[in-house]
């Protein structure tokens, strides 16, 4: 397994370079200028002074390596010197917003945190029940409580969350007024009451969010349970006089969880990412929303680093699902 994963982490870096490439260019290749929201009454010279400072007359591939340096060199250098008190990243050029002049990665961990409470802890909401709903689906496959998981699942991935959200907030912000609509993100908890109204304004968008992730995850955990109840092993496991209890929750559970595991892996990169639409939404000053608005501004050091970051996200969470799977079934070698 160690070896697998050194082999995989190796192949990783061409991977994401060859990735970073692409999304360059096809930032570079987009319509727009950064400068476009500059006033017209500006002369040419300070116009041109102005793409200088921000690096846009060199050529393409000069601020290719450049970007790269920074986020691979630079950044990291900068938060170790942050959380140790040196000082090796002193006179260092860090990736700077167009927008708002910014360190990029500063404005992203401003972001971070109301990404990570709000879509994160619906994530993992959706996991919870989901998961248990797949399993007695497929353990009681056709009955009522089948029935109605299959509904409301069909009814939870079919609808889009922005329809959801906007139905939840005409009914339960505005005519019965008990979520705020609009998600406050300076709200800082400090007391019961402000812990109290963080919950408030939670509860809406997590249930938008965990309904939509329960009801895809679900699917896969009732087809893969139902696979696993036909195959012989279960017969035998039963033959032998094992409990029920311990031959779905402990043999089919474990081998039924493989499939699933991609799923759930594959969608956590999206918890990081944001819930863009969602965000929209309810307003949360999330990552979603943070890349929209740089996407609308040509604010191409912010777009490349946030989509950087994900496909990063996307090749690290697909290698632990590939670890997991040898940890679930025995049988799975991959030295």
């Amino acid at each position: 397994m160690l070896t697998f994963t050194i082999r995989r982490l190796l192949l990783a870096i061409p991977t994401l370079l060859f990735i970073s490439l692409v999304i360059f260019l096809l930032l570079e290749a987009s319509p727009g200028d950064p400068l476009a929201d500059v006033p017209l009454t500006v002369p040419p010279e300070v116009r041109e002074r102005m793409r200088e400072a921000l690096g846009l007359g060199s050529p393409w591939y000069v601020r290719y390596v450049l970007w790269l340096k920074q986020f691979f060199w630079v950044e990291p250098l900068y938060w170790f010197d942050q959380a140790f008190g040196t000082q090796f990243s002193a006179g260092m050029q860090r990736i700077i917003s167009f927008q708002s002049r910014s360190p990029v990665f500063d404005i992203i961990a401003q972001r971070v945190p109301q990404t990570l409470t709000v879509v994160g802890f619906s994530y993992l909401v959706g996991i919870l029940i989901a998961i248990p709903i797949g399993i007695l689906s497929a353990y009681r496959q056709y009955s009522w409580f089948d029935q109605i998981g299959t509904f409301v699942s069909m009814i939870g991935f079919s609808m889009p969350t922005f329809f959801t959200g906007v139905v939840l907030i005409i009914i339960f912000g505005v005519k019965l007024q008990w979520f705020p609509s609009v998600y406050d993100t300076t709200l800082v908890v400090r007391d019961w009451d402000s812990f109290l109204a963080q919950v408030r304004q939670m509860i809406m968008p997590v249930t938008v969010l965990a309904l939509y992730n329960a009801a895809q995850i679900s699917r896969f955990m009732r087809a893969s349970m139902l696979d696993n109840l036909r195959q012989d092993y279960v017969r035998t496991a039963r033959a032998k006089g094992l409990s029920e209890r311990t031959v779905v929750l402990k043999h089919v559970l474990r081998n039924s969880l493989i499939p699933v595991i991609t799923v759930i892996a594959l969608g956590l990169p999206t918890v990081f990412g944001g819930a863009i639409i969602t965000e929209q939404v309810f307003k949360v000053n999330g990552l979603g929303q943070l890349l929209i608005t740089a996407i609308h501004g040509n604010d191409i050091p912010m777009v490349l680093t946030l989509t950087f970051m994900f496909a990063i996200l996307i090749v690290l969470f697909t290698l632990i699902a590939d670890i997991l799977y040898g940890i679930l079934d025995p049988r799975i070698r991959y030295d």
